[in-house]
């Protein structure tokens, strides 16, 4: 008696392969009819399943009509176990009342895709971690597929994914190759996340961010513009985002401190002998530290440095004096504090830093707003790492655009296909 219950259990919880298939793709207007293991691939065979109707492939819609049979088609699916799974199926073209005569709907890929929605998100997903050359790989695909494959994962993600409003963003240039050859990069610093990638940083290039991006109502919006003293991207915000307010970069404003000092440090390493070379090596990373940082013997070698009198301590004593900007928060005593340090500048005989303070002049409108809008462009110097370790995992890339989909892919959080 318990071994023909045993026996009507087993029976019940028996599923066939084609069964397992159909569930596992969500077929509903369709079936599979046989599964057949070859030395390379397990190929599953697909039909239609009797008069059920089929969708457009454009909007979607049922359609009652069958205009005609195509030839067999196939898409790589994910393995199983050790094979990889290929889709067979000859598609129907449907007389669509909407859109005419069209190509089925397949509820297991994308159209004009060549592999499954499932393979092309696990395939998006490595992606992220690994090159695209280093996926293939994994998944036994061509190159140019991972590519074909990331593109289109872009490009959805890009259509779907959320879009909040915009109110702090920060505008950057990463370089893409050797030549001066520059990648502009935007930003979104309240939420932390990547807006916009576009190919050379000049007006025409960034343009499309403001009027297609981003858009006239939504430009509106912005309240914040952190940037560089690069005068293309200040132009574009005066012209399609007036109510922003334009803040140069914290970090990039130091830099060009910092390289005066270290302009003033080699002028001054020519004129010394072989001798006072000596004393003198080991110095550019001393001058550039912040004093809370030293160590001992770093405050011992700067305090013996500080007696020389030479121009360099007046460089570093003008640094020095410069940071104290950082730290006010009237606007008044702020633009006071700047106009004496440019005065000090100009009259200090160091050319380098007479440069930039003559630069710090002409830009005077976009850093004093520093004292009410704490805002840097940290965040995007390390995306700008980020977008960096995407290159030499790869080895570079040969066109612009396959490196901004990287980009985009690995950086802009977009959201994936989903499996329907």
């Amino acid at each position: 008696m318990r071994a023909g219950v045993y026996a009507t259990e087993r029976k019940r919880i028996e599923v066939l392969v084609e069964t397992f298939l159909r569930k596992q793709l969500g077929l509903k207007a369709h079936t599979v009819k046989k599964v057949e293991a070859t030395e390379k691939f397990m190929v599953v065979h697909i039909d239609r399943f009797g008069g059920r109707l089929l969708r457009c492939g454009v909007c979607r819609q049922r359609c009652r009509k069958v205009h005609s049979v195509r030839k067999p088609r196939e898409w790589r699916d994910l393995s199983m176990r050790k094979l990889p799974l290929k889709l067979r199926y000859r598609p129907r073209r449907v007389d669509c009342p909407r859109c005419g005569v069209r190509v089925e709907d397949f509820p297991w890929a994308e159209p004009w895709a060549r592999v499954t929605t499932a393979l092309s998100n696990a395939v998006s997903v490595l992606a992220r971690e690994l090159s695209w050359q280093g996926t293939a790989r994994q998944y036994a695909l061509n190159w140019k597929s991972v590519a074909t494959i990331v593109k289109r994962a872009v490009d959805y993600g890009r259509r779907h994914r959320k879009r909040p409003p915009v109110h702090v963003i920060g505008i950057d240039e990463v370089s893409r190759r050797k030549g001066q050859v520059y990648l502009t990069v935007v930003y979104d610093l309240e939420r932390r996340v990547l807006l916009w990638v576009g190919d050379d940083r000049t007006e025409e290039a960034v343009r499309p961010f403001f009027t297609e991006e981003l858009g006239t109502r939504r430009c509106r919006t912005l309240q914040v513009v952190c940037m560089d003293m690069w005068a293309a991207y200040a132009n574009l915000v005066r012209e399609h985002a007036p109510n922003a307010q334009i803040l140069f970069d914290r970090f990039h404003i130091v830099k060009h401190l910092n390289e005066a000092v270290d302009a003033v440090r080699r002028e001054l390493w020519r004129q010394l002998t072989a001798k006072e070379r000596t004393t003198f090596k080991g110095t550019r990373w001393l001058l550039l530290k912040n004093p809370w940082n030293l160590t001992d013997h770093q405050k011992e070698r700067l305090s013996t440095l500080v007696r020389w009198n030479s121009p360099l301590v007046r460089a570093w004593y003008l640094k020095e004096a410069f940071q104290l900007f950082w730290f006010y928060k009237q606007p008044a005593r702020a633009a006071a504090h700047l106009t004496k340090w440019i005065r000090s500048a100009m009259r200090s005989k160091l050319e380098a830093f007479k440069k930039f303070a003559q630069m710090l002049r002409g830009h005077l409108d976009g850093i004093l707003p520093w004292t009410k809008v704490r805002v840097s462009n940290g965040a995007v110097e390390g995306m700008n790492n980020k977008i960096k370790s995407i290159s030499h995992r790869s080895f570079g890339f040969r066109t612009a655009e396959n490196f901004i989909a990287a980009i985009y892919h690995c950086c802009a959080r977009l959201p994936l296909p989903a499996e329907r």
